[in-house]
């Protein structure tokens, strides 16, 4: 984006610079309750109702401030989570991994298969893909790896969860669904216990950019959007589906919001994630009475 681009972006929406300040660290300090109606009115281009919230991206804001149970932070290791997930799924929906580590340098890439992935325990968007070890560019994974090993992601967007997470890494099994080019999620909207939609990413890798295609619980395609465009394509309703619905279910027990994630490789279902708050609650809904519709599925705690 050059810098006029920038400069009509902000001058369209003043509230934009507070976007950027708090996405370089700058606004650290602010209380959450003022650094998320800030942002929010930046991101979303209107004011947020945090006393009266109405709308899914609202009521996502309003659980970062008032919900806070200790188990969400183990939920969000990613870790931890993988106990947790042990003890409610069983150990075989785990991916393997390789090793844990508590920083960069105690990998031993010599003892490490030539496929594998880097993730840190602690945030999101943390992890570094390898399929090649000979073509593996090692210090830029030290750079990524270490720079986001420093920060505390709970400052990039107050998702209070993930503010006391320990930061470590761990080397998961690269894993590759052979019949298709590209391994997709499949990632469950869960309303108090109840999954009411899911969704699938697609074309991560395309030039023309992400796609994301909801589905409702029968496998029907919805007809809305939130920030990605729809592929215009229908997948295929995974051969898992209902275990998945019922593992979303057990995982999302008493939680206002949860999404739960899984992988479906080979037929072998594997769990991927847990998510509080999806595009941080910065994400639009097109058409946007779908915010609303959706918001009315949370039920949030007295």
């Amino acid at each position: 984006m050059t810098i006029m681009q920038r400069f009509k972006r902000l001058k369209s929406n003043p509230y934009k610079i507070f976007s950027y300040l708090g996405d370089n660290g700058l606004l650290d300090r602010m209380s959450d309750k003022t650094f998320l109606s800030l942002v929010y009115r930046a991101r979303m281009g209107k004011k947020l109702n945090i006393l009266n919230p109405k709308t899914f991206n609202e009521k996502l804001q309003w659980l970062k401030i008032y919900d806070r149970n200790p188990l969400y932070t183990t939920l969000v290791d990613k870790l931890a989570v993988r106990k947790y997930i042990g003890h409610i799924l069983g150990e075989e929906c785990l991916i393997p991994i390789l090793g844990a580590y508590d920083s960069f340098d105690e990998i031993d890439f010599e003892n490490l298969p030539n496929q594998f992935v880097l993730k840190c325990t602690h945030d999101s968007g943390g992890l570094v893909i390898c399929k090649n070890k000979r073509k593996f560019d090692k210090e830029a994974a030290r750079s990524k790896i270490n720079r986001c090993l420093k920060r505390n992601y709970f400052y990039h967007g107050r998702e209070w969860p993930y503010k006391n997470v320990k930061p470590h890494i761990i080397c998961e099994q690269y894993i590759v669904n052979e019949n298709y080019a590209e391994l997709n999620d499949f990632k469950f909207m869960c309303f108090n216990g109840e999954p009411k939609c899911s969704f699938v990413c697609l074309n991560r890798n395309s030039p023309a950019g992400l796609n994301v295609d909801f589905y409702d619980m029968d496998w029907n395609p919805m007809s809305f959007e939130r920030h990605y465009p729809r592929s215009g394509t229908i997948i295929e309703k995974p051969k898992n589906f209902t275990k998945m619905i019922e593992f979303s279910k057990q995982l999302s027990k008493d939680i206002p919001f949860l999404r739960v994630d899984f992988y479906e490789v080979n037929g072998v279902l594997y769990f991927g994630e847990l998510t509080f708050y999806p595009g941080n609650g910065f994400e639009e809904f097109t058409p946007e009475e779908f915010d609303y519709a959706l918001g009315e599925w949370i039920r949030l705690p007295l």
